[in-house]
């Protein structure tokens, strides 16, 4: 740990063998991997490092503490400060720069990849080839072919992967998503979820002095895949509002909170493995707030009001409607200042159901007043979640929220993204999701993928 980093951007990215490469996105991965474990006895503890030891995962280290079956063994960043803050806080473990090191140093079991999201593809291939099972923060890629190259790789190194839509292992959640799939509430007529605002762009400031602690070329590393830009507090600090790092991640973004809503969608239409078929921008793209907000005092019937305070958002954003195989319509057209926050509404032949995180809401009532309702979260909602990756480290059987599923939901953020940028009002964009590809817009095509 203390060896000084001279690496340059050039021999970090660099500095691995290739064996397996996505045109698409010029992703590498390494030739370490190793065997795949077999089972992990019941007494034993669950070893993990975390990567990127930003604000999200100092919280999912204090989840892990309140594991005892998990043990935290290593953290890693590219920030030294943040690392030598990390052991602090922790108190015990090995820190390091590079994460490659980290994975050949310790006999970990996983890994827990909290970068931000424009190094999260990158990160997290070369640790699945070195032989980790992943616990993968949402969105788990910046674009839609990222994120394909991600299934691929945690296949072929037989990985099990947990994505961080917590959702998923909330009992409440998916009691209520299998009321919706399961036909209980009779046909599906259509799906309504909150019209969030996409990422802002860029605009070149004078350069900021680096923040201080970081070894020679840490801001080339943290830089990854994207366009180098001069140092700013805010590219570093609140890199998820802009587009060359994310697609839209602050509260109320695309990729931000609609990873979770629009998973919630999936979830309840029981696409594991399926998507649109056509995706329709309503109207212009427009720079706006996301709700009247007027004074007024949420209903009972309001789940989404605890998030109200973190929805009122300015930015772009323009309503848009897909369409899914079976027929059933999808409309990306609520406001932040009324339900659902990180869900969304089922409207079925029997009624209405609303699902956000750990609470739910039918009209009528009676729907969702079941005698096998399960009751809500004692713990943090993290908790089962990693529980759950935990568990399927040991069996090898498919988390809640596993690698594939969490491409279909991200893919839906990220076709929001594109027709917003495509700019084709009312006009039909058909969409493959077998092979993921427009079948009629070569420009949407060009935007499944960026330069890396």
């Amino acid at each position: 740990m203390g060896t000084k980093n001279n690496l340059t951007r050039r021999a970090f990215l660099a500095a691995t063998t290739t064996t397996a490469t996505a045109v698409v996105t010029g992703c590498t991965t390494t030739n370490t991997a190793k065997v795949v474990p077999g089972k992990i006895s019941p007494n034993e503890k669950v070893v993990v490092g975390l990567i990127g030891l930003g604000g999200r995962c100092r919280e999912i280290a204090r989840n892990c503490l309140d594991i005892p079956e998990i043990e935290i063994a290593a953290v890693c960043d590219c920030f030294r400060p943040r690392v030598n803050s990390a052991l602090k806080n922790l108190g015990k473990g090995n820190g390091y720069i590079d994460f490659r090191t980290m994975i050949e140093k310790e006999n970990l079991d996983g890994v827990m990849v909290e970068t931000t999201t424009h190094a999260r593809a990158w990160v997290a291939c070369h640790a699945m080839a070195m032989g980790m099972d992943a616990y993968i923060e949402k969105p788990m890629s910046l674009t839609i072919a990222e994120g394909r190259h991600m299934v691929d790789v945690a296949r072929k190194y037989k990985r099990v992967t947990q994505i961080g839509t917590q959702q998923r292992s909330i009992p409440l959640n998916n009691w209520a998503s299998d009321l919706v799939l399961n036909g209980e509430l009779g046909k599906i007529k259509e799906v309504h979820a909150p019209n969030f605002v996409g990422a802002l762009r860029w605009e070149k400031k004078p350069a900021q002095k680096l923040s201080r602690g970081g070894d020679d070329g840490w801001w080339d590393i943290w830089t990854n895949q994207a366009e180098y830009r001069d140092y700013h507090e805010e590219l570093h600090r609140r890199w998820n509002q802009w587009w060359p790092y994310d697609g839209g991640g602050q509260t109320y973004g695309v990729t931000g909170w609609g990873a979770h809503s629009y998973d919630q969608v999936n979830r309840g239409l029981g696409m594991y493995d399926e998507g649109p078929v056509e995706i329709v921008l309503e109207e212009a793209l427009k720079t706006e707030r996301t709700g009247k907000w007027e004074e007024r005092t949420p209903g009972p019937d309001e789940t989404g009001q605890a998030y109200y305070r973190m929805a009122d958002q300015t930015g772009p954003r323009a309503k848009v409607n897909m369409t899914f195989r079976n027929g059933v319509k999808f409309y990306c057209d609520m406001d932040g200042d009324k339900s659902p926050g990180l869900g969304c509404q089922f409207h079925c032949e029997n009624g209405m159901v609303e699902i956000n995180r750990d609470r739910i809401w039918s009209e009528p009532q009676e729907l969702t007043k079941r005698s096998d309702r399960p009751e809500t979260l004692k713990v943090a909602e993290n908790e089962p979640h990693i529980r759950n990756w935990m568990d399927c480290i040991r069996t090898r059987e498919t988390c809640t929220a596993d690698i594939e599923f969490a491409q279909r939901s991200s893919t839906l953020c990220y076709l929001v993204n594109i027709a917003r940028e495509v700019g084709k009002v009312g006009e039909a964009l058909k969409w493959n999701d077998k092979k993921e590809r427009f079948t009629n817009c070569e420009e949407g095509n060009a935007l499944l993928s960026r330069p890396r």
